[in-house]
């Protein structure tokens, strides 16, 4: 089966998993919808032979499923009736949406075949990679000679996500530390 039938299911899951996050009632279950969405992209980034954004967006997403989920277990919420006025920008946003994807069907025909890509920068980096820059293994040398700027840019985003996840369980292990000490004090 070709690729791009397989980009053609996940993107219909994606777009299924986005609708059921809006019109779900829980909020968990809007959640792990929105899991669904960045594990989509995730996939899609692996059937476009592109394991290292891959791995990059499955961490984000992992990171960020456990950060939503425990700050929706954490909290109370209530649920709110939805007015008038938010029926009606649902509305004009749903045909917004559907006019711009109506206009944009002629932007596609003009886009290459998928495979064949528009610029061939890549054959210049196999061709001439380990040659300019002096690195025995060819996919180091793109990774970080060429696209080294990408690269710091991947590292960057893994270190703020990663940090952040423990400043937000070092916060809630810390105030629960407390609330025992305080606890026992009071005896």
């Amino acid at each position: 089966m070709p690729v791009e039938y397989w980009l053609i299911f996940i993107l219909i899951v994606m777009i299924i998993a986005s609708i059921a996050a809006l019109e779900m009632e829980d909020i968990l279950s809007s959640i792990i919808a929105i899991g669904v969405v960045g594990l989509g992209v995730s996939l899609s980034f692996l059937f476009l032979q592109a394991p290292d954004l891959a791995i990059v967006q499955f961490l984000f997403e992992i990171f960020a499923l456990i950060i939503l989920v425990r700050a929706f277990l954490g909290k109370d919420y209530h649920k709110e009736e939805p007015s008038r006025i938010n029926k009606i920008l649902v509305g004009v946003t749903v045909i917004t949406l559907a006019a711009i994807f109506i206009f944009s069907v002629s932007v596609f025909e003009l886009l290459p075949a998928f495979g064949e890509p528009l610029m061939t920068t890549s054959q210049y980096y196999l061709d001439n990679g380990a040659q300019d820059t002096g690195a025995a293994n060819l996919v180091s040398s793109i990774i970080l000679d060429y696209r080294a700027y990408d690269t710091l840019g991947e590292i960057t985003v893994l270190f703020t996500a990663i940090l952040g996840a423990f400043t937000i369980l070092r916060i809630k292990t810390k105030s629960k530390k407390d609330k025992t000490e305080f606890s026992h004090a009071a005896k």
